[in-house]
Protein backbone atom coordinates (compact mmCIF):
# COMPACT_ATOMS: atom_id res chain seq x y z
CA UNK A 1 0.00 0.00 0.00
CA UNK A 2 1.59 3.37 -0.90
CA UNK A 3 1.58 5.79 2.09
CA UNK A 4 2.63 8.80 0.17
CA UNK A 5 0.30 11.52 -1.75
CA UNK A 6 2.19 14.51 -3.74
CA UNK A 7 -0.08 16.98 -5.12
CA UNK A 8 1.35 20.58 -6.45
CA UNK A 9 -0.42 23.71 -7.50
CA UNK A 10 0.17 24.68 -11.31
CA UNK A 11 2.86 26.68 -11.14
CA UNK A 12 5.10 24.03 -8.80
CA UNK A 13 3.63 21.09 -11.30
CA UNK A 14 5.45 23.67 -14.17
CA UNK A 15 8.80 23.23 -12.35
CA UNK A 16 8.36 19.45 -11.22
CA UNK A 17 7.79 18.60 -14.50
CA UNK A 18 10.88 21.13 -15.79
CA UNK A 19 12.88 20.20 -13.56
CA UNK A 20 12.09 17.61 -10.97
CA UNK A 21 12.71 18.77 -7.30
CA UNK A 22 15.89 20.01 -5.95
CA UNK A 23 16.93 20.89 -2.82
CA UNK A 24 17.65 24.23 -3.67
CA UNK A 25 14.47 25.04 -5.50
CA UNK A 26 12.79 25.48 -2.00
CA UNK A 27 12.17 28.90 -0.69
CA UNK A 28 9.26 28.09 2.12
CA UNK A 29 8.41 25.23 4.37
CA UNK A 30 5.19 25.57 6.16
CA UNK A 31 4.62 23.60 9.69
CA UNK A 32 0.63 23.18 10.29
CA UNK A 33 -1.52 23.56 13.33
CA UNK A 34 -3.17 20.39 14.06
CA UNK A 35 -1.69 18.94 17.43
CA UNK A 36 -0.54 15.11 17.81
CA UNK A 37 -1.23 14.84 13.81
CA UNK A 38 1.76 16.23 13.48
CA UNK A 39 3.51 13.90 15.07
CA UNK A 40 3.03 11.93 11.69
CA UNK A 41 5.50 14.09 10.12
CA UNK A 42 8.49 13.63 12.36
CA UNK A 43 10.35 11.34 10.19
CA UNK A 44 9.85 13.40 7.01
CA UNK A 45 11.15 16.41 8.93
CA UNK A 46 14.27 14.55 9.86
CA UNK A 47 14.73 13.66 6.11
CA UNK A 48 13.98 17.14 4.59
CA UNK A 49 16.23 18.76 7.45
CA UNK A 50 18.81 16.42 8.25
CA UNK A 51 19.81 14.88 5.10
CA UNK A 52 18.21 16.29 1.86
CA UNK A 53 18.13 20.71 2.42
CA UNK A 54 21.66 20.63 3.77
CA UNK A 55 22.43 20.00 -0.26
CA UNK A 56 21.59 23.18 -0.81
CA UNK A 57 22.51 26.95 0.70
CA UNK A 58 19.71 28.93 -0.05
CA UNK A 59 17.78 31.00 2.78
CA UNK A 60 14.62 28.96 3.60
CA UNK A 61 11.60 30.96 5.39
CA UNK A 62 9.78 28.39 7.90
CA UNK A 63 6.49 29.39 8.96
CA UNK A 64 4.48 27.90 11.74
CA UNK A 65 1.81 27.73 13.64
CA UNK A 66 1.00 25.80 17.25
CA UNK A 67 3.01 22.22 16.83
CA UNK A 68 4.28 23.56 13.55
CA UNK A 69 5.61 26.24 15.28
CA UNK A 70 7.53 23.93 17.37
CA UNK A 71 8.64 21.84 14.41
CA UNK A 72 10.06 24.95 12.44
CA UNK A 73 11.89 25.95 15.54
CA UNK A 74 13.46 22.97 15.92
CA UNK A 75 14.54 22.79 12.49
CA UNK A 76 16.72 25.61 13.45
CA UNK A 77 18.37 23.57 16.07
CA UNK A 78 22.21 22.50 15.68
CA UNK A 79 21.59 18.80 14.61
CA UNK A 80 18.11 18.85 13.77
CA UNK A 81 17.84 15.17 13.54
CA UNK A 82 18.66 14.75 17.34
CA UNK A 83 16.30 17.58 17.70
CA UNK A 84 13.32 15.98 15.76
CA UNK A 85 14.10 12.72 17.74
CA UNK A 86 13.37 14.53 21.10
CA UNK A 87 10.15 16.42 20.40
CA UNK A 88 8.75 13.30 18.73
CA UNK A 89 9.56 11.57 22.55
CA UNK A 90 8.47 14.28 24.44
CA UNK A 91 5.12 15.48 22.71
CA UNK A 92 4.55 11.07 22.49
CA UNK A 93 5.12 10.96 27.12
CA UNK A 94 3.25 13.94 27.78
CA UNK A 95 1.12 13.41 30.62
CA UNK A 96 -0.85 15.66 32.96
CA UNK A 97 -2.58 15.02 36.51
CA UNK A 98 -6.63 14.99 35.87
CA UNK A 99 -8.52 16.83 39.09
CA UNK A 100 -10.28 14.31 40.43
CA UNK A 101 -13.65 13.30 38.42
CA UNK A 102 -12.64 15.27 35.18
CA UNK A 103 -11.51 13.67 32.02
CA UNK A 104 -9.09 16.65 30.77
CA UNK A 105 -6.59 18.66 33.00
CA UNK A 106 -7.17 22.55 33.86
CA UNK A 107 -5.80 25.65 31.47
CA UNK A 108 -3.54 26.50 34.08
CA UNK A 109 -2.42 23.42 34.29
CA UNK A 110 -1.57 22.58 31.09
CA UNK A 111 -0.01 26.00 30.73
CA UNK A 112 2.54 25.09 33.45
CA UNK A 113 3.66 22.01 31.85
CA UNK A 114 4.21 22.74 28.74
CA UNK A 115 5.99 26.47 29.43
CA UNK A 116 8.53 24.04 31.91
CA UNK A 117 8.75 21.85 28.59
CA UNK A 118 9.47 24.35 26.45
CA UNK A 119 12.17 25.96 28.97
CA UNK A 120 13.68 22.14 29.26
CA UNK A 121 13.88 22.12 25.05
CA UNK A 122 15.56 25.54 23.98
CA UNK A 123 16.62 26.73 27.20
CA UNK A 124 20.10 27.56 26.23
CA UNK A 125 19.53 27.55 22.78
CA UNK A 126 17.52 29.97 21.94
CA UNK A 127 20.33 31.64 20.01
CA UNK A 128 20.57 28.65 18.25
CA UNK A 129 17.44 29.16 16.66
CA UNK A 130 17.83 33.18 15.99
CA UNK A 131 21.09 33.36 14.18
CA UNK A 132 20.27 29.91 12.29
CA UNK A 133 22.41 31.02 8.63
CA UNK A 134 19.87 29.65 6.47
CA UNK A 135 16.70 29.82 8.28
CA UNK A 136 14.11 32.47 9.07
CA UNK A 137 11.37 31.39 11.29
CA UNK A 138 8.36 32.63 11.90
CA UNK A 139 5.68 32.07 14.53
CA UNK A 140 2.31 32.32 13.31
CA UNK A 141 -0.06 33.71 16.79
CA UNK A 142 -3.68 35.29 17.21
CA UNK A 143 -4.13 38.66 19.11
CA UNK A 144 -7.41 39.15 20.80
CA UNK A 145 -9.16 42.29 20.13
CA UNK A 146 -11.63 44.40 21.71
CA UNK A 147 -13.52 41.14 23.88
CA UNK A 148 -10.62 38.98 23.64
CA UNK A 149 -7.75 41.78 24.56
CA UNK A 150 -7.75 39.98 28.13
CA UNK A 151 -8.60 36.14 29.04
CA UNK A 152 -11.92 36.00 30.92
CA UNK A 153 -14.77 33.52 31.93
CA UNK A 154 -17.23 35.24 30.51
CA UNK A 155 -15.90 37.54 27.80
CA UNK A 156 -13.43 35.25 26.28
CA UNK A 157 -16.40 32.64 25.25
CA UNK A 158 -18.20 35.57 24.35
CA UNK A 159 -15.87 36.49 22.27
CA UNK A 160 -14.46 33.36 20.13
CA UNK A 161 -18.55 33.05 19.54
CA UNK A 162 -18.45 36.34 17.97
CA UNK A 163 -15.09 35.09 15.95
CA UNK A 164 -17.04 32.42 15.17
CA UNK A 165 -19.97 33.67 13.72
CA UNK A 166 -18.16 36.72 12.00
CA UNK A 167 -16.17 34.40 10.33
CA UNK A 168 -19.02 32.39 8.84
CA UNK A 169 -19.82 35.46 7.14
CA UNK A 170 -16.32 36.45 6.13
CA UNK A 171 -12.91 35.18 6.63
CA UNK A 172 -11.74 38.79 6.93
CA UNK A 173 -14.67 39.88 9.52
CA UNK A 174 -12.67 37.87 12.43
CA UNK A 175 -10.25 40.42 12.18
CA UNK A 176 -12.19 42.58 14.34
CA UNK A 177 -11.77 39.86 17.10
CA UNK A 178 -8.31 38.68 16.12
CA UNK A 179 -6.09 39.34 14.23
CA UNK A 180 -2.12 37.53 13.28
CA UNK A 181 0.99 38.72 14.75
CA UNK A 182 3.75 37.22 13.16
CA UNK A 183 7.11 36.76 15.34
CA UNK A 184 10.00 36.81 12.58
CA UNK A 185 13.81 35.72 13.53
CA UNK A 186 16.24 38.57 12.41
CA UNK A 187 17.25 38.59 9.25
CA UNK A 188 21.15 38.15 8.16
CA UNK A 189 21.38 42.21 6.99
CA UNK A 190 24.35 43.54 5.22
CA UNK A 191 26.76 45.84 7.59
CA UNK A 192 24.96 49.45 8.25
CA UNK A 193 21.52 47.63 8.46
CA UNK A 194 19.23 48.63 11.17
CA UNK A 195 20.20 45.95 14.11
CA UNK A 196 17.55 44.04 15.39
CA UNK A 197 15.51 43.74 12.07
CA UNK A 198 13.21 41.26 11.12
CA UNK A 199 13.02 39.02 8.06
CA UNK A 200 10.71 39.98 5.74
CA UNK A 201 6.87 37.60 5.49
CA UNK A 202 7.40 35.40 2.76
CA UNK A 203 4.00 35.80 1.68
CA UNK A 204 1.36 38.56 1.62
CA UNK A 205 -1.11 39.91 4.07
CA UNK A 206 -3.66 41.65 2.50
CA UNK A 207 -5.96 38.55 3.05
CA UNK A 208 -6.29 39.31 7.09
CA UNK A 209 -5.31 41.98 9.18
CA UNK A 210 -1.49 41.13 10.23
CA UNK A 211 1.42 42.50 12.29
CA UNK A 212 4.75 41.29 12.35
CA UNK A 213 6.91 41.09 15.22
CA UNK A 214 10.51 41.37 15.54
CA UNK A 215 11.59 37.83 17.23
CA UNK A 216 14.19 37.80 19.96
CA UNK A 217 15.59 36.16 22.95
CA UNK A 218 13.10 37.78 24.89
CA UNK A 219 10.33 37.35 23.72
CA UNK A 220 11.04 33.97 21.89
CA UNK A 221 9.40 31.41 24.63
CA UNK A 222 6.29 33.45 25.10
CA UNK A 223 5.57 33.50 21.39
CA UNK A 224 6.02 30.21 20.84
CA UNK A 225 3.75 28.87 24.06
CA UNK A 226 1.33 31.42 22.44
CA UNK A 227 1.47 29.62 19.30
CA UNK A 228 0.15 26.36 20.50
CA UNK A 229 -2.16 28.13 23.09
CA UNK A 230 -5.19 26.59 22.08
CA UNK A 231 -8.60 28.70 23.67
CA UNK A 232 -9.58 26.75 26.88
CA UNK A 233 -7.16 23.90 26.68
CA UNK A 234 -4.14 26.26 27.67
CA UNK A 235 -4.14 29.85 29.09
CA UNK A 236 -3.81 32.44 26.57
CA UNK A 237 -0.46 34.76 27.07
CA UNK A 238 -0.29 38.11 27.73
CA UNK A 239 1.47 40.72 27.12
CA UNK A 240 4.73 39.33 25.14
CA UNK A 241 7.57 41.63 25.32
CA UNK A 242 8.32 44.02 22.18
CA UNK A 243 4.25 43.21 21.03
CA UNK A 244 1.56 45.12 21.52
CA UNK A 245 -0.30 44.26 24.57
CA UNK A 246 -3.19 41.78 25.08
CA UNK A 247 -3.79 37.88 24.70
CA UNK A 248 -2.02 36.09 22.70
CA UNK A 249 -3.90 32.66 21.50
CA UNK A 250 -2.77 29.87 18.98
CA UNK A 251 -1.43 30.62 15.51
CA UNK A 252 -4.46 27.81 13.78
CA UNK A 253 -7.14 30.23 14.99
CA UNK A 254 -6.28 32.51 12.10
CA UNK A 255 -3.85 30.44 10.39
CA UNK A 256 -4.86 26.48 10.61
CA UNK A 257 -3.23 24.91 7.64
CA UNK A 258 -1.26 28.43 6.59
CA UNK A 259 -3.40 29.18 3.04
CA UNK A 260 -0.90 31.80 2.65
CA UNK A 261 -0.59 33.95 -0.83
CA UNK A 262 3.15 32.63 -1.07
CA UNK A 263 5.69 33.85 -3.57
CA UNK A 264 3.42 36.80 -3.98
CA UNK A 265 5.46 40.29 -5.09
CA UNK A 266 3.95 42.74 -2.45
CA UNK A 267 5.40 46.16 -1.00
CA UNK A 268 6.44 45.12 2.75
CA UNK A 269 4.08 47.99 4.15
CA UNK A 270 1.35 46.38 3.53
CA UNK A 271 1.72 45.36 7.05
CA UNK A 272 2.08 46.79 10.58
CA UNK A 273 5.72 45.69 11.62
CA UNK A 274 6.60 46.00 15.05
CA UNK A 275 10.58 45.79 15.69
CA UNK A 276 12.71 46.74 18.09
CA UNK A 277 10.17 47.54 20.70
CA UNK A 278 8.20 49.69 18.65
CA UNK A 279 4.84 49.51 18.39
CA UNK A 280 1.64 51.63 17.53
CA UNK A 281 0.24 53.40 20.56
CA UNK A 282 -3.17 51.72 20.15
CA UNK A 283 -5.44 49.35 18.59
CA UNK A 284 -6.09 51.73 15.68
CA UNK A 285 -4.22 48.94 12.78
CA UNK A 286 -2.37 52.04 11.53
CA UNK A 287 0.25 51.03 8.91
CA UNK A 288 4.25 50.68 10.53
CA UNK A 289 6.09 49.89 7.21
CA UNK A 290 9.86 48.92 6.63
CA UNK A 291 10.72 49.80 2.87
CA UNK A 292 11.27 47.37 -0.28
CA UNK A 293 9.85 44.80 -1.94
CA UNK A 294 9.98 41.33 -1.20
CA UNK A 295 10.42 38.85 -4.26
CA UNK A 296 8.92 35.62 -4.63
CA UNK A 297 10.95 32.95 -2.24
CA UNK A 298 11.11 29.95 -4.43
CA UNK A 299 9.02 26.81 -4.15
CA UNK A 300 6.71 26.07 -1.09
CA UNK A 301 7.80 22.65 0.38
CA UNK A 302 4.57 21.62 2.72
CA UNK A 303 5.48 18.04 4.72
CA UNK A 304 1.00 17.99 5.93
CA UNK A 305 -1.09 15.79 7.76
CA UNK A 306 -3.69 15.64 4.79
CA UNK A 307 -3.77 17.42 0.85
CA UNK A 308 -6.38 20.43 1.93
CA UNK A 309 -5.24 23.42 2.57
CA UNK A 310 -7.81 25.13 5.56
CA UNK A 311 -7.62 28.41 6.27
CA UNK A 312 -8.10 28.94 10.22
CA UNK A 313 -9.39 26.93 12.68
CA UNK A 314 -12.73 28.29 12.20
CA UNK A 315 -13.04 27.11 8.67
CA UNK A 316 -12.80 23.77 9.35
CA UNK A 317 -16.50 22.77 9.13
CA UNK A 318 -17.04 24.98 6.27
CA UNK A 319 -15.77 23.23 3.37
CA UNK A 320 -16.44 25.58 0.56
CA UNK A 321 -13.11 27.49 2.24
CA UNK A 322 -11.58 24.17 1.81
CA UNK A 323 -10.62 24.18 -1.65
CA UNK A 324 -7.04 25.54 -3.10
CA UNK A 325 -6.67 28.73 -4.64
CA UNK A 326 -3.80 30.60 -6.75
CA UNK A 327 -2.42 31.47 -3.51
CA UNK A 328 -0.96 27.72 -3.48
CA UNK A 329 0.26 28.06 -7.20
CA UNK A 330 4.01 27.59 -5.89
CA UNK A 331 3.38 24.43 -3.34
CA UNK A 332 3.68 21.34 -3.30
CA UNK A 333 2.19 18.91 -0.32
CA UNK A 334 3.20 16.15 0.52
CA UNK A 335 0.50 13.90 2.32
CA UNK A 336 -0.73 10.39 3.48
CA UNK A 337 -2.81 8.82 1.78
CA UNK A 338 -6.49 8.14 3.89
CA UNK A 339 -5.51 4.14 3.09
CA UNK A 340 -2.70 4.08 4.54
CA UNK A 341 -3.90 6.40 7.59
CA UNK A 342 -6.47 3.52 8.20
CA UNK A 343 -3.92 1.18 8.51
CA UNK A 344 -2.90 2.87 11.68
CA UNK A 345 -3.70 2.25 15.21
CA UNK A 346 -7.51 3.21 15.52
CA UNK A 347 -7.36 3.84 11.68
CA UNK A 348 -6.68 7.44 12.32
CA UNK A 349 -3.87 9.86 12.80
CA UNK A 350 -2.89 10.63 16.16
CA UNK A 351 -5.36 13.64 17.75
CA UNK A 352 -5.82 15.62 20.87
CA UNK A 353 -9.17 13.39 21.32
CA UNK A 354 -6.60 10.57 22.64
CA UNK A 355 -6.08 12.23 25.64
CA UNK A 356 -9.39 11.53 26.76
CA UNK A 357 -9.98 8.50 25.10
CA UNK A 358 -6.94 7.51 26.46
CA UNK A 359 -7.47 9.11 29.84
CA UNK A 360 -4.55 7.80 32.70
CA UNK A 361 -3.63 5.26 30.39
CA UNK A 362 -0.51 7.21 29.23
CA UNK A 363 1.29 4.27 28.35
CA UNK A 364 -1.48 2.63 26.20
CA UNK A 365 -1.82 6.38 24.18
CA UNK A 366 2.00 6.51 23.68
CA UNK A 367 2.01 2.84 22.63
CA UNK A 368 -0.05 3.59 19.57
CA UNK A 369 1.23 7.06 18.85
CA UNK A 370 4.70 5.32 18.52
CA UNK A 371 3.37 2.46 16.11
CA UNK A 372 2.07 5.41 14.05
CA UNK A 373 5.45 7.38 13.86
CA UNK A 374 6.90 4.14 13.40
CA UNK A 375 5.15 3.68 10.56
CA UNK A 376 5.53 7.28 8.56
CA UNK A 377 9.42 6.18 8.12
CA UNK A 378 7.06 4.78 5.15
CA UNK A 379 6.49 8.54 3.64
CA UNK A 380 9.79 9.06 3.95
CA UNK A 381 11.08 5.87 1.93
CA UNK A 382 8.32 6.96 -0.73
CA UNK A 383 9.38 10.74 -0.95
CA UNK A 384 13.38 9.70 -1.66
CA UNK A 385 12.33 7.11 -4.43
CA UNK A 386 10.32 10.23 -6.00
CA UNK A 387 13.00 12.44 -5.62
CA UNK A 388 15.77 10.08 -7.33
CA UNK A 389 13.37 9.58 -10.33
CA UNK A 390 10.69 11.95 -10.05
CA UNK A 391 7.31 10.82 -11.79
CA UNK A 392 4.37 13.42 -12.45
CA UNK A 393 2.05 10.89 -13.16
CA UNK A 394 2.24 10.55 -9.13
CA UNK A 395 1.81 14.32 -8.72
CA UNK A 396 -1.74 15.32 -8.25
CA UNK A 397 -3.54 18.74 -8.64
CA UNK A 398 -3.95 20.39 -5.49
Amino acid sequence: MKALRIYAGPRAREHLEQHGLQPSDVGVIPGAAGGPKGLILGPLDRFIFGQWLPQSEQPVHLVGASIGAWRMATACLHDPVAAFERLERDYIHQNYDLPPGKKRPSAAHVSERFGQSLDAFYGGRVDEVLNHPRFRLHIVTSRGRHMLRREHGVATPLGYLGAFLSNTVHRKAMGAWLERVVFSSPENAPAGAAAGACAALPFATSDYRTRQVALNAGNFMPALQASCSIPFVLQAVHNIPGAPPGAYWDGGITDYHLHLAYGRQIMSNAIDLVAGGAMPADDSGQNHSNSGLLRSPGLVLYPHFQHRVVPGWLDKGLKWRHRSTSALDTMVVLSPSPEWVRSLPNAKLPDRNDFTHYGTDGAARAKAWLAATRASQQLVDEWAAWLERPDLGAVQRL
